[in-house]
């Protein structure tokens, strides 16, 4: 079966470049006898890493990545988005797997699709993911088209199943769920010398104590929130662990909230104990996960928590909201807490830090559930769902 891809998130630093990258490489070894097309720009051609025989990437020109034309302050142009349609009709193809409808572009009539939606944020929430009247037009427009020309759709959950099913009124039945997985990269730390050599170069001294939090920097993540609970942790404790703040603080395309977070740090008075990390590589981001207290995702909600997941695989515990498929998929290996609530959310936090022998259990339960989790199991049910719509 000829299988086109639309690879152009593939240099995503965000989950969407995650789930493209380890699901398609998946794929491909669980698929010899498919064959997959990938249509990608110059940006993630350059990052493009399958080289196996059954692979075959198709360069289309673009005025501008789509990885970053399709962010929330802009739009993408028609006539980019009409050449990769144009390269998809010449490919011949006998189904198209979009692993994002973030890079979504139109297909060519009667083409078998599967599109995957991560979750149904943007439309719950569109103040807070999507800062324009333009931006949430274009938004709707494109997931209406990909809903449309879509025979299945494929998410990361069940959780994500259930609020793509009510909120964007798609039928059950259409829905097909590929569960993420750790990356092979995240596992716990050999040694308290290597976890305390990654923290150094994030600014955190030999000795100090820090709660973990991973992803981005978006209002809908509920960061001042964190920032609220973490002051009232510090302001009961004598020695009170730092905060670090791991993610990319340059370059993201989706709606960025640093500054809220900025001024809560300001009111609350607490900028020695915050640490910025920006971007850190999967290699040194395990030792600090592996260091960490905790994990701390206190989301609006999440399609499936993928930084709880790889901090989970690294032994760590997780401190997570209760509006994510997290409570079920790391069940025993955390506390989990409806979002919104600052002081819900101290308590979780003090609640952990006061239970030494507690806080490492739920970090083996953890790790035992993270494992359970594995990229092939994901790439087996999302190749059901191609081969699927292109019965």
């Amino acid at each position: 079966m000829r299988i086109g891809v639309d690879a152009t998130c593939w240099a995503n630093e965000r989950g969407y470049g995650r789930f493209t990258r380890e699901l398609m490489t998946a794929m491909v070894a669980e698929a010899p006898d498919d064959e997959f097309i990938c249509f990608l720009d110059a940006r993630a051609g350059a990052r493009f890493a399958l080289r196996d025989r059954n692979v075959t990437p198709v360069l289309v020109p673009q005025r501008a990545s789509p990885t970053e034309a399709a962010g929330a302050g802009s739009s993408r142009s028609l006539r980019d988005m009409l050449r990769l349609t144009l390269a998809v009709r010449r490919a011949r193809l006998d189904v198209f797997f979009s692993p994002s409808v973030y890079t979504y572009f139109p297909l060519p009539p009667g083409l078998r699709a599967v599109v995957t939606i991560h979750d149904a944020i943007a439309e719950r929430f569109p103040e807070l993911t999507l800062p324009s009247p333009k931006s949430r037009w274009f938004w709707r427009a494109k997931v209406a088209l990909a809903i449309r020309q879509a025979r299945l759709v494929l998410t990361v959950s069940d959780y994500a199943a259930r609020e793509i099913a009510t909120v964007l009124h798609i039928a059950p039945q259409r829905l097909r769920v590929a569960l993420e997985a750790p990356a092979a990269a995240y596992r716990p730390s050999e040694s308290a010398d290597l976890i305390a050599a990654a923290a150094t170069q994030v600014g955190i001294p030999r000795g100090a104590r820090w709660l973990a939090y991973l992803g981005g920097f978006n209002p809908h993540k509920h960061l001042e929130i964190l920032v609220q609970a973490h002051a009232a942790l510090a302001s009961r404790l004598t020695d009170p662990p730092l905060l670090l703040l791991v993610g990319a603080l340059e370059g993201d395309v989706f709606h960025g909230g640093r500054r809220a977070i900025h001024e809560a740090i300001g009111r609350a008075g607490t900028q020695d104990l915050i640490r910025w990390s920006g971007f850190v590589p999967d290699e040194q981001l395990r030792h600090l996960l592996s260091g960490a207290l905790a994990l701390v995702l206190p989301s609006a909600s999440e399609g499936f928590g993928l930084p709880a997941i790889e901090a989970a695989a690294c032994g760590t515990p997780v401190v997570a909201t209760t509006e994510s498929p997290l409570p079920q998929l790391l069940e025993g290996g955390g506390i989990f807490v409806a979002p919104g609530d600052a002081a819900l959310l101290t308590a979780a936090l003090l609640e952990l830090l006061s239970d030494e022998p507690r806080r490492r259990q739920l970090g083996a339960t953890a790790r035992r559930r993270a494992a359970a989790l594995t990229w092939k199991a994901g790439a087996r049910s999302a190749l059901a769902a191609i081969h699927e719509a292109a019965a």
